[in-house]
């Protein structure tokens, strides 16, 4: 690892620091911004239309299937850039995200038309692939671009960008939706192609690195340059973190969408506009989960930048700490509640944990990186975000697939507490109750409702009250505590390291 510069540099006004970033610099953050507009357009309905059991024209998976596709996708989407780093480096940023905006339309359109199990994973990996090799290339040019006077308000911004993106997907995603799900996919499609109009006058960027390397040499450095105890440290903390944060945007649309009601909310702000809602909900007009979801996406728009400005000068393992702490508070804020205005409470200290921690993530790789691995470094910052959310993907199917999801807990209520199973005896696997009750996922709440003589809401309140599925929440808020305590446990230990106390 590098040891950085003593001399600190002169802290720049914001404007200073607006005209020091090149031309390289917001050229970077425009393809990066349609790339995660038409990225989080599919993301943020994707728990939907995969494994919401009464989803009209859904793929209706189980939330067990739902947790492989999404293991599958962030162990390739984010392990992967720990090589194509390297090769990003070697060969080039502007040749590297042209082929990967070739692959995510690919995966797109695959995604569009595939109904199985195996040919929709087909597309999620075809899509994760060129998600993996798009970020090292902007992510290089990014941080070849800036230096430690304007790379925090640097970062922010690009940051910030990214989530201009995210905010105008989700309704986006609703339009589209209401036109049929394949458009969602088709649309997205669209919007990442943009991005061969920007490589037209995309002006190739300087790595720094060897261009006479050969890819067997780039693989060999790339694995080479990992193994360090302190660099390996940081990266499991981080994926504590990502584990914990990953839940609001796959977890939490289900867990809306069954159990949180918005009908108050909807009938008191008659300005909303009509793709927004959702009328077929049998408890009433609900506010889609996207739109509720995307006050993450907003908060950081708004507060971004200038939240990046104040923490400038703090240190960077400091502010991921904070923001540790505060994304803990709010998993627990949101995850346990059925109102929809404390879910907004904790969607916000969500976002104020994510705007003190994602942008310092990629910030602080960048100024421990060697010169010339900067993209490299910068592929090691996504490794977190494959090992937490791989792992917490598959607490997710476990969890909310047995103790969480409505239409399971409307089967075990059948099972346990009426005549349904005609005296038949429950084994205690969920997968065996549709098998058991002779009743379907799909159809699971509107039997409960049938025989008990009660409506949705009442059902819903059943359900809740019964097998309290907000513990599942329990589980994710424990690891971001204990990623909290490692991280003031690393943050004392690096004060010993020059290279590392930044």
């Amino acid at each position: 690892m590098s040891e950085p510069a003593t001399a600190v540099p002169p802290k720049l006004s914001f404007a200073q620091t607006l005209r020091s970033l090149p031309r390289s610099f917001w050229m970077g953050c425009i393809m990066e911004m349609w790339e995660r507009l038409a990225y989080y357009g599919v993301r943020v309905v994707m728990p939907i239309y995969i494994a919401q059991a009464d989803e009209p024209g859904g793929l209706h998976f189980s939330q067990q299937d739902k947790g492989t596709i999404y293991m599958v996708w962030a162990l390739i989407q984010s392990l992967l850039p720990m090589i194509t780093g390297g090769y990003a480096d070697r060969y080039g940023y502007k040749r590297t995200i042209f082929v990967t905006v070739w692959l995510k339309i690919i995966g797109y359109l695959l995604m569009a038309t595939q109904r199985s199990f195996t040919g929709f994973l087909l597309g999620v990996v075809v899509l994760a692939m060129g998600t993996a090799l798009f970020k090292p290339g902007i992510q290089g040019t990014l941080a070849q671009s800036m230096d430690k006077s304007n790379s925090s308000v640097g970062w922010g911004l690009f940051y910030w960008l990214v989530n201009v993106g995210a905010a105008v997907g989700p309704p986006l995603a609703g339009y589209l939706h209401g036109k049929g799900w394949p458009w969602v996919f088709y649309g997205c499609a669209g919007i990442i192609s943009l991005n061969f109009l920007m490589l037209f006058t995309y002006r190739e960027v300087d790595s720094g690195a060897d261009k006479t390397a050969d890819a067997w040499k780039v693989f060999r450095d790339t694995i080479k340059n990992i193994w360090d105890a302190r660099l390996i440290t940081v990266i499991l903390l981080l994926s504590g973190f990502w584990l914990m944060m990953y839940q609001l945007w796959d977890l939490m649309p289900n867990f809306y969408t069954d159990w949180i009601s918005s009908t108050s909310f909807v009938q008191n702000n008659p300005w909303l506009p009509g793709s927004w809602l959702d009328v077929k909900d049998a408890r009433g007009v609900q506010l889609k989960q996207e739109n509720v979801l995307n006050l993450n996406a907003v908060c950081i728009v708004l507060f971004l930048v200038p939240f990046s400005y104040l923490v400038a000068r703090m240190k960077v393992l400091s502010a991921m700490t904070l923001g540790i702490l505060v994304a803990t508070f709010g998993i627990i804020v949101s995850g346990t509640t059925t109102s929809l205005y404390v879910l907004f409470l904790g969607i916000l200290l969500f976002s104020i944990g994510e705007m003190l921690t994602g942008p310092k993530k990629s910030e602080y790789f960048a100024l421990i990186a060697p010169k010339g691995k900067k993209a490299l470094y910068l592929g090691y910052v996504n490794i977190p975000a494959a090992i937490g959310p791989a792992i917490g993907a598959q607490m997710a199917g476990i969890l909310y697939g047995t103790r969480g999801e409505k239409a399971t807990l409307a089967l075990r209520y059948l099972a346990e507490k009426t005549d349904v199973a005609k005296g038949k005896a429950w084994n205690g696997d969920v997968a065996s109750l549709p098998e058991l009750l002779g009743v379907s996922r799909q159809e699971a709440f509107r039997k409960l409702q049938e025989v008990l003589q009660i409506d949705a809401t009442q059902a819903t309140r059943l359900l809740w009250d019964t097998y309290q599925p907000y513990e599942i929440w329990y589980s994710f808020a424990a690891v971001g505590v204990a990623s909290l305590v490692g991280m003031l446990l690393f943050s004392q230990r690096s004060k010993r390291w020059k290279d590392l106390d930044v």
